[in-house]
């Protein structure tokens, strides 16, 4: 019975020798990630900073760590029973005042050299007295955003520019663009892991705040970021993403000219498909447009479903559906989204259609409808 209680504890052990190692590759793996993604790669000002505040604290624990581990190793070694005999007895220290100032003056100081960047960075990344800048005329002189989270999309407006988009946010590189943010329902938080953030979206008040982004570092990633919700919102809300796709000055500019274009003019549908797809989008039993718009200038604030002009540019259907795909894989997307929202994205608004709802050829020509909503292509 003993000699099986020992087989058992050695299999027990060499079961239990994997923990380190597996607790190793988790710690390794968890600094992994894509430079569109990653807030350890930083693509812009206000990332950089927040990452140097993190590399700071960063060393600071691993000096503290190793200090403590040297004298803890010192006092189990140095001071062993084996080797300094039954009867000694170590000398002893308490009371002693150079110890005392000592590991009272040693944590102030590191807590200074955390506090001091921190406060100054804080304070510098609050700084928002740029946005109320004007010119001679009375414009603006900076770019503004607003940001409203909804469940689960987000909507943005250019106030200045008079055009609003929704889940795919567009900025010029190489300036501060500046953001005020709010919620329509629950909290949310806004967050470009490598550009910077996070700040949330509160229902009863707006907070500002400002990001740069690298042009350098968003040719690297083919101008195209990915933002996410931080906070906890519902069932849906690891699936409430957002895409941010960059561009410089010039190509910015361009973008405003096309999406007010695009407001002011009506556009002829291309083929009768489209067109069909066009009456079944505004039916009233089918409720499309009473909750989506399809100008680029039409409902900004609390709207009830995302603004759909540029949606035959979107990278992805819904923030979750891959919309870069060949042309019919993209149709398919379309089409499951509207048949399986519920599913897809629980605890979303917008609900699913089925075949009572909408006939599979009404659904065709809505898709094509959709796919032909374009504003500005590079």
């Amino acid at each position: 019975m003993k000699e099986g209680f020992n087989e058992a504890m050695k299999k027990g052990l060499k079961k239990w020798r994997l923990l380190p190692m597996i607790a190793a590759l988790a710690f390794i793996l968890s600094g992994c990630g894509e430079p569109f993604l990653s807030a350890l790669q930083p693509a812009g000002e206000v990332a950089q900073r927040q990452y140097n505040l993190m590399v700071l604290s960063a060393v600071v624990m691993v000096v503290v760590i190793i200090v403590v581990s040297i004298v803890y190793s010192i006092a189990i070694t140095k001071f062993r029973r084996s080797k300094v005999g039954e009867d000694v007895i170590p000398k002893q220290v308490e009371g002693s005042h150079t110890l005392e100032i000592l590991w009272t003056v040693i944590p102030i100081i590191l807590v200074l050299v955390l506090a001091v960047p921190t406060v100054a960075v804080t304070f510098a990344l609050a700084d928002t007295a740029e946005m109320e800048e004007v010119d001679e005329e009375g414009n603006r002189t900076a770019l503004v955003i607003d940001v409203r989270a909804n469940l689960y999309w987000w909507e943005f407006n250019y106030p200045d520019q008079g055009i609003v988009t929704a889940q795919d946010l567009v900025v010029p590189t190489d300036q501060n663009v500046y953001f005020n943010v709010i919620a329509s329902d629950v909290k949310h938080s806004f967050w470009i892991p490598a550009v910077g953030g996070k700040i949330d979206t509160n229902v009863d008040n707006m907070n500002t705040f400002y990001l740069n982004f690298d042009s350098e570092s968003a040719e690297e990633v083919d101008n195209l970021f990915y933002g996410k919700c931080a906070e906890l919102c519902g069932p849906s809300h690891a699936l409430m993403d957002f895409k941010v796709q960059t561009l410089s000055s010039e190509d910015f500019d361009e973008w405003v000219a096309a999406m007010q274009e695009a407001g002011e003019e009506e556009s002829e549908p291309e083929n009768e498909t489209i067109a069909r797809g066009e009456e079944v989008f505004g039916n009233d039993g089918q409720a499309c447009i009473s909750c989506h718009a399809v100008s680029p200038t039409e409902r900004a604030g609390n709207s009830p479903g995302p603004n759909l002009a540029t949606f035959g540019e979107r990278s992805y259907v819904a923030g979750i559906l891959d919309n870069r795909d060949p042309e019919e894989s993209r149709e398919e997307n379309i089409k499951n989204w509207i048949r399986n929202a519920d599913k897809l994205k629980p605890g979303n608004t917008m609900g699913a259609y089925n075949e009572d709802d909408l006939s599979d050829e009404d659904l065709d020509a809505l898709t094509e409808y959709l796919m032909s909503l374009k504003v500005y292509t590079e």
